[in-house]
């Protein structure tokens, strides 16, 4: 087992932006990983595991601990005369393995030769190209629990895989630890596999069926002749997935635009695929740079690091090719790459009350205010951190607040309670997963009732285009959202319990009045505190107000906080913005907060 602090990971990327972590840590077998995982700076502190770098971007450094598998041995188990077990170390690289099965002749993997990465990986990001996908030929994944320090084996039917994705990318991630990888393949010398067009012309070529060798050498051809090589320009291989679709979508939003879009089909039965590359091409941004950041002009898939690129400015030209297509086609490219980025970014989409500001009707000088920062919709937040994009709660003015930031894609939704102020704007998330269930969080009764308000998304046949929803009932204890660990805070709302959130060094708890003494340690040691405050004076049977809030705020000591929830009788920001201390503010929409 090995530790390092402040450890330069630049070149552990195949991207070699400039990369950092506080703690880096290989271990060598299971053993030494259970050592490791009871060591403090492993309990501490946010893990993320890594492979060979191959899906990394490195944002900023890394607040916490990075591990790298040194699992090695490739063993074969012969089943019959035509099946054969491969079982590899996480820690093997996927090109020796593949080279192995060749050598050994067993037959399966030629497809995938010349993939970057290890063979953890190939489970992780169930790695595909030319036809076939290792998901197709892996029997089981041995891995380490994180939670329990057990070592468990998930049948392939358990790992979830679909393209580009596996169960480990998400509701195992930073969960589970890839340990070793069984593969289900074939004695043989002979390429089957030839449905990608390339791949026959070239057995026609031959006259012949290839040889699993010669099957191997052309891809590793044609993948040199349109990618750079590794060895002189950093990349990640392919930046975004292909994107697959709801058919539905497809035929009443894309098609009748009339662009002649190739379409092939998907993995899963009602959607298509369409290329990526094709639509990048034709948005005109083969080999568009910014800064040491390129389109790569033989395959726009990629984006190459041409010599000194940070992650910033790969972020940047990766963020400028989604928008660019989404204008042009109406679809936004999934990147295939992991964004590492431990900075959290906090947009107010609404600072309001319920009635929001100014309230309808009202004449008192906060509804009459010309002050934008007076304009009050229904509170809700965003929180961007670890390449995610999470919503909390879903407001009856989701719709305005989502078209005023150009809010495209969400993550997961945050649901604190059940009140309509909170949740009125589900039925508005319909853009968010027309090609996916979108994840959202609730507690039990906020989900009974979601579950009545919107109940026509619950249906075993459901209209097509209503919200798909992935529901999930959560206690008020830690879960996690594909890997980042989010905790729950509960409060009372009067005599309701609801629901506040902890997100690293962030902390948001709207429509408290109180906080048990144990659920206040859940808000120490805080960068940002965003907390509801009703209004200056009268008090209030479920709401903070400003005498109240500050109280709890001297107590916890956040080193900023930013309240929200205001009604007009809390009065014009400018005259509250007079009664703070210095690391208080009130919040106003679409302010951005951010913790580096």
């Amino acid at each position: 087992m090995k530790i390092e602090y402040d450890k330069d990971l630049t070149e552990l990327t195949t991207f070699k932006v400039p990369a950092k972590a506080d703690i880096y840590a290989e271990y060598e077998d299971e053993k030494d990983l259970l050592e490791l995982s009871r060591t403090q700076d492993f309990i501490d502190n946010e893990i993320l595991h890594i492979g060979s770098g191959s899906n990394l971007l490195f944002i900023n450094p890394f607040k916490g601990m990075v591990l790298h598998s040194g699992i090695k041995g490739i063993k074969e188990y012969q089943k019959d005369d035509e099946t054969v077990f491969v079982i590899a170390g996480a820690g093997e690289r996927w090109t020796d393995l593949v080279d192995y099965c060749i050598s050994n002749g067993i037959a399966g993997l030629e497809n995938m030769a010349g993939i970057p990465g290890e063979v953890g990986a190939s489970a992780v990001q169930n790695v595909g190209a030319y036809g076939a996908e290792a998901g197709d030929f892996i029997h089981s994944v041995k891995c380490f629990d994180i939670e329990t320090r057990k070592t468990l084996i998930l049948q392939k039917e358990q790992c979830n895989f679909g393209y580009r994705d596996s169960i480990f990318k998400h509701e195992a991630k930073g969960k589970l630890i890839v340990l070793k990888v069984s593969y289900r393949l074939r004695k043989g010398s002979d390429a089957r596999n030839l449905n990608y067009k390339p791949l026959q012309a070239f057995a026609e070529s031959l006259g012949r069926t290839p040889s699993t060798r010669e099957l191997a050498d052309e891809v590793i051809r044609l993948r040199d002749s349109k990618l750079p090589d590794p060895a002189i320009v950093g990349s990640a291989g392919s930046f975004f997935k292909n994107p697959e679709l709801n058919s539905y979508y497809f035929q009443e939003e894309i098609k009748p635009r009339g662009m002649d879009i190739p379409v092939y089909p998907a993995s899963e039965e009602g959607k298509v695929k369409l290329s990526g590359a094709w639509l990048i091409d034709h948005a005109g941004l083969k080999g568009v740079r910014i800064g040491g950041a390129e389109v790569w002009p033989s395959q726009p898939l990629v984006i190459a690091n041409t010599g000194n690129a940070t992650g910033l400015e790969v972020k940047e030209l990766a963020g400028h090719i989604v928008k660019t297509v989404k204008l042009k086609y109406g679809i936004e490219l999934q990147p295939e790459v992991n964004f590492i980025d431990t900075s959290i970014r906090v947009t107010i989409l609404g600072s309001g009350t319920s009635k929001g500001v100014p309230e309808i009707g009202c004449t008192c000088s906060t509804c009459t205010s010309e002050d934008p920062k007076d304009k009050r919709l229904r509170a809700s937040v965003l929180v961007e951190t670890h390449g995610m994009r999470i919503l909390i709660d879903a407001s009856p003015d989701l719709r305005q607040q989502a078209l005023r930031i150009g809010l495209s894609r969400l993550d997961a939704i945050l649901l604190t309670h059940q009140h309509y102020d909170h949740v009125g704007g589900i039925d508005d998330v319909r853009p968010f997963c027309f090609d996916r269930d979108l994840p959202i969080f609730a507690n039990p009764q906020t989900a009974k009732d979601l579950r009545t308000r919107v109940d026509y998304c619950f249906r075993k046949h459901p209209y097509p285009g209503v919200p798909r929803l992935d529901l999930h009932e959560i206690e008020c204890r830690p879960f996690k959202i594909q890997g980042l660990e989010i905790t729950p805070i509960e409060v009372m709302h009067g005599n309701l319990p609801i629901y506040g959130y902890r997100i690293g060094d962030l902390a948001y708890v709207t429509d408290a009045k109180t906080i048990t003494e144990s659920e206040k340690d859940k808000l120490r040691n805080l960068d940002v505190l965003i907390l509801n405050c009703l209004r200056v004076r009268q008090p209030h049977f479920a709401h903070l107000i400003l005498p109240e809030a500050l109280e709890l705020i001297e107590e916890l000591k956040p080193k900023r906080c930013f309240l929200t929830h205001g009604c007009h009788n809390l009065g014009r920001h400018e005259e509250v913005s007079a009664l703070l201390p210095s690391s208080v503010e009130y919040a106003y929409d679409g302010e951005i907060i951010t913790i580096d």
